[in-house]
């Protein structure tokens, strides 16, 4: 009777531990965000995430602490970010653009902490995840996948007689890699000249410019490619001024005065990161089994500015533009969203 008594008592205070676990759920989470570069296109997608986690957690009851930090395209201060993420315990960690989640990937395979990647163009391709489905470890994310060929399109919709393609890019930058040698290919069999002009930083960028210019390439394509997104403030007068229109992979670059950005809606993939961090914290998903986010919207942002300045009648384009674009919007030049 006594064991009895005593297995009862026992039970009595697992039972007591378990509710009292319970009622004393965290109310706090601690978020480590690096992101890669200062970039319109980044920083809309952070600024995303902060403002759906901030709904998140009032609606929940919950606090979420964002330390966030920016590497500037600095690989030894990216993985000093990391450690201190990794010494301050967080949470979570998110890793803006590709070259930090794969240093993420790399720096929590022992410690296990969970990571979201965002803006990351080829999840699978680069390593990331084993399927976008599936992605098998303690990684997940948002994918701003770029559909080449939909871009190229419009190169042709715009300019049917378009005979020399202009290929601007970073060769160093993941995101850049696939959509390159698709353009290549698609070109290619168009019977279309294509030239490749590369550049690693701001400077270089120009470099290649001034030889696009010079070359009287008839437009440019440039994928998510985070080095010319920085530059494209230093380069889009002079393209405009020599007729050449700027065909990119992102809003952003047309925000800062490319001719066209085309691509994903960067606020709704920062919400949608956002939607994923809290059900990893708040309802115990497993990253390893939440599936990577893509996007389809096929949006068009024209740079109305810059529309003009190449020779194109901005209503005149939307209206060619649409057999391609789920919608054409349009922006102005500036610095930020």
């Amino acid at each position: 009777m006594k064991k009895m008594m005593a297995l009862v008592l026992s039970l009595m205070m697992v039972f007591s531990m378990v509710s009292l676990a319970s009622a004393e759920a965290k109310t706090s989470y601690k978020i480590g965000i690096c992101n890669f570069v200062d970039d319109a296109s980044l920083n809309q997608i952070i600024q995303n995430i902060r403002e759906r986690l901030g709904e998140i957690g009032k609606d929940k009851g919950v606090t979420f602490e964002i330390n966030e930090d920016n590497c500037n395209l600095d690989g030894s201060v990216m993985q000093q970010i990391i450690a201190d993420f990794i010494m301050d315990e967080v949470d979570l960690m998110v890793g803006v653009a590709t070259p930090v989640a794969l240093t993420m990937q790399g720096m929590t395979e022992e410690n296990g902490i969970p990571v979201v990647f965002a803006a990351v163009s080829d999840p699978v391709g680069a390593g990331l995840v084993q399927s976008l489905e599936a992605p098998g470890a303690n990684i997940t994310g948002t994918s701003d996948y770029l559909d080449t060929a939909a871009v190229l399109n419009l190169i042709f919709a715009a300019n049917p007689d378009a005979k020399k393609i202009a290929l601007l890019y970073n060769p160093s930058e993941d995101a850049s890699t696939a959509p390159i040698a698709a353009a290549k290919e698609i070109l290619g069999a168009k019977g279309v000249e294509v030239k490749e002009y590369m550049g690693t930083n701001a400077a270089e960028v120009m470099q290649a410019v001034d030889a696009i210019v010079s070359d009287e390439m008839d437009a440019v394509f440039t994928p998510t490619d985070n080095t010319i997104m920085s530059a494209e403030l230093s380069i889009y007068e002079d393209l405009a001024a020599a007729k050449i229109p700027h065909y990119t992979g992102a809003d952003s670059f047309a925000l800062n005065g490319a001719f066209l950005g085309y691509g994903v809606d960067y606020a709704n993939l920062g919400r949608e990161t956002g939607d994923m961090i809290a059900e990893i914290l708040l309802n115990g998903a497993k990253p390893a089994e939440t599936a990577v986010k893509t996007f389809d919207n096929g949006t068009a942002t024209v740079n109305t500015e810059t529309c003009a300045a190449v020779g194109f009648d901005f209503e005149t384009i939307k209206e060619v533009f649409a057999p391609f674009c789920t919608q054409v919007k349009e922006i102005k030049t500036a610095e930020s969203f």
